[in-house]
């Protein structure tokens, strides 16, 4: 059902919206969430950054793997299809993040992505690590 909500002639489709926001809820997950996770089911999820490798020994997640998306496709293999795979990059606006959700799911890997990447991971404070380049 279309609901005109201004004189733009902008339409909304509210059944679509309601399929998205339950998809939205369904595969994405907050950084509140994910710091529960990694307290008490580290063993369940593995943790994906994204995100360039300088970036990632600047700081990351704990417990998270690095797999940059040049490197993608070589680099599934790592990962286990009986653990959720939670991937992150930069921020709410990285790209990044969304295509590699698409790619794990694709190749039948269980897959969330965190709300906010990497900033809003800091912006709460939670621990971060920081990785020598000898590592």
């Amino acid at each position: 059902m279309n609901e005109k909500i201004s004189k733009d002639k902008i339409t909304f489709n509210t059944s679509k919206a309601k399929e998205f926001f339950l998809e939205q809820i369904s595969f994405t997950i907050t950084p509140f969430e994910l710091d529960e996770l990694i307290k008490n089911y580290i063993n369940a999820i593995n943790v994906i950054d994204v995100r360039r490798y300088d970036d990632y020994i600047d700081g990351h997640i704990p417990y998270a793997i690095h797999l940059p998306m040049e490197e993608f496709d070589e680099n599934l293999k790592m990962l286990e299809k009986d653990k959720v795979n939670i991937v992150y990059g930069y921020s709410e606006l990285c790209k990044l993040t969304p295509k590699a959700c698409y790619m794990i799911a694709h190749k039948g890997y269980p897959t969330m992505l965190l709300r906010g990447g990497y900033r809003a991971w800091e912006k709460l404070d939670f621990d971060t690590v920081k990785t020598s380049d000898n590592e």
